[in-house]
């Protein structure tokens, strides 16, 4: 308990002191976006996984906080996830090479024999879905990492109601040092996440609930994941069924996300975050709540009907067209250096 409280502690510090350290440094170096006609460094990210698997490390190593059977190549996992995202972050990266890295990454982590092969290849599918879902939340400050610390705050309450001590000192940690990052992220955002963070938020969160969902039927770990998931998730499936209607490419990034349709309602760009994390919350704590037992698993179709009407509901908003897009608070795939 001690413990829990130091190193999360630990980790907000560290994470806010690093990301500050590190905005120069990716200034200079030109891994940046564009956010609103301001450069926004990217290493934010690499800030946030370097204190997690830091602070999560020393408690390992220690015995002081052992992370428990399978967390570990877990843990190894997320940051090679994150790795691929720093290069994605640096040089441009095919969007499949992303998918694949994350799916092999899945593969590695699974723990099949209490999910049997059919649940091991549906968990892989739904970690890569989530990872990538997440990543397209790093669309507007502060919002990827107020649904993550939601999110992880929740994945870590159900990983302590099955008595997964490690793996819930894991998520706090991870929580922590995603606050300590929002210090910097929230608008107007002086450091981002970029790739490196966003997938690795999502990998870690996503395999995370497979683990701590594993043994259980199919239908209830499908519930649980998709309420602790549900904001990423409406935002994807927006963007989706939005280029597809406009016969756009999926992957031309555009201001046609969840973020983007709220502030064209009128609300300003903090507005849409607290919003859409007070959204998170109320759709984790239904997950929470179905899988300690509180309440059945009917809970999960009003979040999944509250989902769905957003979506319907913000589609018919009208979004800039693709010549202002450069405008908007979207992080394009291109890079602008120095000189």
């Amino acid at each position: 308990m001690l413990y829990g409280i130091a190193a999360a502690t630990a980790a907000l510090l560290l994470a806010a002191l690093l990301a500050a350290l590190l905005r120069v440094p990716a200034l200079r170096a030109g891994i940046v976006d564009r956010r609103l006609h301001r450069r926004l460094p990217l290493l934010g990210g690499l800030a946030v996984v370097l204190v997690t698997c830091l602070v999560a490390g020393v408690g390992q190593w220690t015995g002081v906080a052992p992370l428990g059977e399978g967390v570990c190549e877990l843990v190894v996992a997320a940051a090679s996830v994150a790795a691929l995202g720093l290069v994605a972050d640096v040089w441009r990266l095919r969007p499949r090479v992303l998918v694949a890295g994350t799916a092999v990454a899945a593969l590695c982590v699974v723990p099949y024999g209490e999910t049997g092969v059919l649940g091991g290849m549906l968990a892989v599918g739904w970690i890569v879905a989530a990872s990538l879902a997440f990543k397209g939340l790093d669309h507007a400050d502060g919002l990827a990492g107020t649904v993550g610390v939601v999110t992880a705050f929740g994945a870590g309450a159900c990983a302590a109601a099955e008595i997964m001590d490690g793996l819930a000192v894991l998520l706090s940690v991870f929580a922590a040092a995603l606050t300590g990052f929002l210090m910097h992220n929230w608008h107007p955002a002086r450091i981002g996440l970029g790739n490196c963070g966003s997938l690795f938020t999502g990998f870690l969160l996503s395999s995370s609930l497979v683990f701590t969902r594993a043994g259980y039927d199919l239908a209830s770990s499908a519930a649980v994941m998709f309420c602790l998931g549900a904001v990423a998730l409406a935002d994807a499936l927006l963007v989706v069924l939005a280029r597809g209607l406009a016969r756009r490419p999926l992957l031309r990034r555009g201001p046609d996300h969840l973020a983007h349709r709220l502030r064209r309602l009128g609300l300003t760009p903090p507005g849409s975050v607290v919003l859409l994390g007070a959204g998170s919350f109320s759709a984790v704590l239904v997950g929470v709540l179905v899988h300690t037992g509180w309440t059945g698993e009917g809970a999960v179709l009003w979040v999944a009907g509250g989902a769905l009407l957003v979506v319907v509901v913000l589609l018919g908003i009208p979004v800039q067209s693709s010549q202002q897009t450069v405008s908007t608070q979207v992080s394009s795939q291109l890079r602008v250096r120095n000189g």
